[in-house]
Parts: C-alpha cells; sequence; structure tokens
C-alpha cells in the first residue's frame, strides 16, 4: 500500500472521490499552481486511487469472512 495513502489516514469505507478531496486538501496551494508538475500529480492521484481501491477491497473481504477470535 502506498505511503501517502497511509499518511492521509482515511477510513476504506469513504468513497474514491471524498478521498481525492482530502489529498487535494492537503497539498500545499504552491504545489497546485506548478502547471510543470500536472503531471505528477495526476500520477499521485491514480496512485492514491489505486492504493483506495485495495484498501476497499481488503475491508470488503474481512467483513465477508470473519475470523473468529480465540
Amino acid at each position: 500500500m502506498s505511503r501517502a495513502y497511509l499518511n492521509l489516514g482515511v477510513s476504506p469505507g469513504i468513497t474514491p472521490l471524498a478521498m481525492l478531496r482530502i489529498a487535494i486538501g492537503r497539498l500545499h496551494p504552491d504545489t497546485l499552481a506548478v502547471r510543470s508538475w500536472r503531471q505528477a500529480r495526476k500520477r499521485y492521484y491514480r496512485e492514491l486511487l489505486q492504493a483506495h481501491a485495495e484498501a476497499r477491497a481488503r475491508a470488503m473481504a474481512a467483513s465477508a469472512s470473519p475470523e473468529t477470535a480465540h
């Protein structure tokens, strides 16, 4: 899982759009303003979306097959 995604500290239950809004809100305004970094930001967002999808899949799998605790 992506370290950037883990640093966001979001729940797997939120929507991908909400996760992106949180990520964008945490970026420095100068980072958003630099036009030449657009491709890097898009790559960053794609990586976050992928990590969020993996976290959601893991959470769904864990809730679908609960293990019994002894």
